[in-house]
Parts: structure tokens; sequence; C-alpha cells
């Protein structure tokens, strides 16, 4: 009797623990089917000539986002065409950043931070986000670079002779009143960066699409200019580093505006 008991309580033991030991079985074997996700890239290089169902998303806007009729007449004097040639981009990243330039940033980021949120009613993205990291990190460089700057100091204003008062003197204090001296908003103005980015050839390859394509100045287009080369130290200091771009900042943007 204690044998047939024992067995008895054996066996609702085991019905009890049956459906807990399938329920885990499943679990792991859905474990098992999850994708592992992958830090690689899934495609290194876009086939431009490829239809667009097997293109990257960021190379084309779907049909699905556009409407069916446009909802106001469209005008010849209005048309604009912006790039869509690669190789054309490419040499431009080559122009700002030097050899080897063009395999700095993948090939989405490097469309992406030439983008302005005016193409294409920002359907693809835009730059906005990349050019306000890019646009903290040139200003810190240009502070720095006045901060140590021997000429700045040299030049700068006379004490007032009425001022009579014992100042704490410093080495390294020294180029402080250089940042007051030369505000940051003279020295990085959007005419000097804009004359930089057109000397690279970035009006060429950027993409928007401006509101009278006949008057490129009035529509704003130093603004957009300003706009992409930001995005690009951004987009560099994401992909690459934030040394990696602070040393862009200097030697490619700084140094030749004459800020070193």
């Amino acid at each position: 009797m204690a044998s047939r008991s024992t067995c008895q309580s054996l066996r609702s033991s085991l019905r009890q623990c049956r459906p807990t030991c399938e329920y885990a079985g499943s679990i792991s074997s859905r474990k098992s089917s999850i994708r592992q996700i992958s830090a690689t890239a899934s495609r290194l290089e876009v086939d431009w000539n490829a239809d667009k169902s097997e293109r990257p998303r960021w190379s084309y806007t779907p049909e699905e986002m556009k409407a069916p009729y446009p909802w106001k007449p469209q005008s010849a004097m209005k048309s604009w065409t912006t790039n869509s040639d690669p190789q054309k981009l490419d040499r431009f990243y080559v122009n700002l950043l030097g050899e080897g330039g063009e395999s700095v940033l993948t090939d989405e980021i490097k469309w992406l931070a030439i983008t302005h949120k005016s193409f294409d009613q920002g359907r693809r993205g835009f730059n906005d986000r990349l050019a306000f990291l890019g646009r903290r990190i040139l200003t810190l460089q240009a502070n720095l670079a006045l901060v140590s700057s021997s000429t700045a100091t040299q030049t700068q204003t006379p004490r007032n002779p009425k001022d009579t008062r014992a100042r704490f003197e410093h080495p390294a204090l020294n180029g402080l009143k250089n940042l007051s001296d030369a505000p940051i908003g003279e020295v990085l103005t959007k005419e000097r960066l804009a004359t930089l980015a057109k000397t690279m050839g970035m009006a060429q390859i950027m993409r928007w699409q401006p509101r009278m394509p006949d008057k490129l100045e009035a529509s704003g287009i130093d603004v957009v200019l300003n706009t992409c080369l930001y995005a690009i130290v951004g987009a560099i200091a994401l992909q690459r580093g934030g040394a990696y771009a602070s040393e862009v900042a200097k030697q490619k943007i700084l140094k030749p505006l004459g800020i070193s």
C-alpha cells in the first residue's frame, strides 16, 4: 500500500510539472528562432540602377508617401533639379575631407548630411539634428583656437587706464580676453562658411528646394550651405567619434578660414 501511494503521488506531481516543462521547451525554441542583431552593414554598396524595390529605403521616396495629384499648380519657373549622382557626391567629399573622404561615412549618411528639410518635403530624412551637433563641435574648436591664438592675444584691446584695480595674472588666462574681443558670431559668420562650402563644390551636390530658383541668395542658400557643413561634422562625430570630428573641424574648416 505504501508503494502504491508513493507511485500515485509521483504521478500526480509529474502531471503538474508537465505543462511547465512544455512551456519551458517552447520558450527555448522561441529564443533559438529569434534573429540576432548584427552590427555589420547589411548592404555595403547600393546599385542605383536596380529597381526601387531592391534598393534601400533611404535612396528613394515610396509612391505611397506621395499624393495622387499635386496640391498646387506646378510652375515651370520654380522647377529645380538636385544632384542624384553618387560619384559626384563622392568627389565633393574628397575635396572637403581629402583622399579617402568618400569612405568616411556610409552611403546613407553621406546623402543625409547634405539633404535639407526642404527637399522632397522631408520624406527621405534631413540633416537638422546632425547640424545641431556639428555646430556645437565647430563652435567649441573655434573657441579653443581663439583662446590659444598668440596673434589674437597680441592684438587684444588695451586695458582702460582709469582702471587701477589689481587683477589676477596667470599665463593660462591670457587668451580669455580673445573670446570677448572676437565673438564667435563674428568669426564663424554664415558668409565665410558659405564661401568655403561653395569653394568645395557643395552648392552643386546638396539637396534642397529653393523658394525662388532664380534668386538663390534671397532663398537662403547661405543658410542651407551652413547647415550642410555643420551636418557633415555632426555625422562624422556619430560615426567616427568626437576626436576624429574635432580634427576634421580644425584642419578642414577652421584652418582654411585662417582660424588656428
